[in-house]
């Protein structure tokens, strides 16, 4: 695990807990210390804040195994400053394209946070479910975000799952856990993968350098198991579009394995897709490219597919989306493009 200097975390975390420990306090692992004192958490979830440097003894970042003594003060950190769970209700319209007394499957447009966080309180899907929709459910130490089981990046579109009920939420959540969903997203990426097929199996986690992004850790010896099998479905010279099944499913790991593997997504400015990676530097090429980061102002990234177990019917359901348009705008504009104009490179 990578933990980042602390004049790094002082600059982007917000303090929400500070604990001075009693003077009669017994010698006690931090983790278990804070079990005790702090409401829905996990202790795995613990033990990796500690490990990212969320949490720490007189200024000092520690190891889960640090052994709580009398006197000592305690912070923890996150990323958002502090703030109340209630969600706002807004009406905004929702792209539902399956509904029954337990769950929905709704398809997010691009653009469209999934639930309220620092810079982002309104507009997000979470104030459109709790408009439509009257107490949803909401999974432990997941307050403030009714209905989710999981979530996708802002500027990523696509299929997700909202459970009504309480027996959904658990359902669902024991197969995102165990990782039994069918999860499969269609990318748009630089150059064309070699091997065409293959399974990213590198552990990923925060860059020590930027705590924004997630990059991968090739000896597996930091960060956490991530597991992506990827099949090219269409090779442009110039980029390649892929389909891409999660086994896991960490913070951005698509975003980080097709860094990693060489091939970012087409304009994901933050795992540099979007310069141009492969082709000319001619003027004309350069344009066309640049006309279509401005046609799809985004990462090219899309949940398309979701299957699941019913959490209530137990009947597996599987759900398709169509690529959204700027998606397919792109895709043809480069299907064009090699099609008609000649190897340049």
């Amino acid at each position: 695990m990578t933990t980042p200097d602390a004049h790094e975390l002082d600059d982007e975390m917000f303090e929400h807990h500070r604990i001075e420990v009693d003077p009669k306090q017994e010698l006690i692992r931090v983790d278990r210390f804070l079990m005790a004192r702090l409401l829905n958490v996990t202790r795995t979830k613990l033990q990796d804040g500690i490990r990212e440097g969320y949490v720490k003894v007189n200024e000092n970042e520690i190891k889960p195994n640090y052994k709580v003594r009398p006197g000592d003060v305690i912070t923890v950190f996150l990323p958002e400053p502090p703030r109340d769970t209630e969600v706002v209700p807004e009406d905004i319209p929702l792209d539902i394209i399956y509904e029954d007394k337990d769950l929905l499957v709704v398809n997010k447009p691009a653009g469209m946070v999934v639930h309220p966080a620092y810079q982002n309180w309104n507009g997000t899907l979470v104030n459109a479910l709790a408009w439509h929709f009257q107490n949803l459910p909401e999974m432990q130490g997941n307050e403030g975000r009714p209905g989710l089981v999981h979530r996708i990046d802002k500027d990523t579109s696509g299929l997700m799952v909202i459970a009504k009920t309480e027996a959904a939420m658990s359902g669902l959540a024991s197969q995102f856990f165990h990782h039994t969903i069918e999860r499969t997203y269609y990318a748009l990426v630089w150059g064309e993968p070699e091997p065409a097929k293959g399974t990213i199996d590198v552990n990923i986690g925060r860059s020590p350098k930027d705590r924004r992004i997630t990059v991968a850790f090739p000896k597996n010896d930091m960060g956490r198991n991530a597991v992506t099998h990827y099949d090219t479905l269409k090779n442009l010279r110039y980029v390649s579009l892929i389909k891409c099944n999660l086994e896991t499913g960490r913070t951005h790991q698509i975003r980080a394995h097709l860094k990693y593997l060489g091939h970012p997504l087409f304009n994901d400015e933050m795992y540099g897709g979007d310069q141009i990676l492969k082709g000319t530097i001619f003027t004309k090429y350069k344009q066309f490219v640049q006309n279509c980061f401005k046609m799809m102002p985004r990462q090219a990234l899309h949940a398309k597919t979701l299957g699941f177990r019913h959490p209530v019917s137990n009947e597996h359901v599987r759900f398709d989306s169509d690529l959204p348009k700027d998606f397919r705008t792109v895709l043809d504009k480069w299907e064009n493009y090699v099609n008609y104009i000649p190897e340049e490179d």
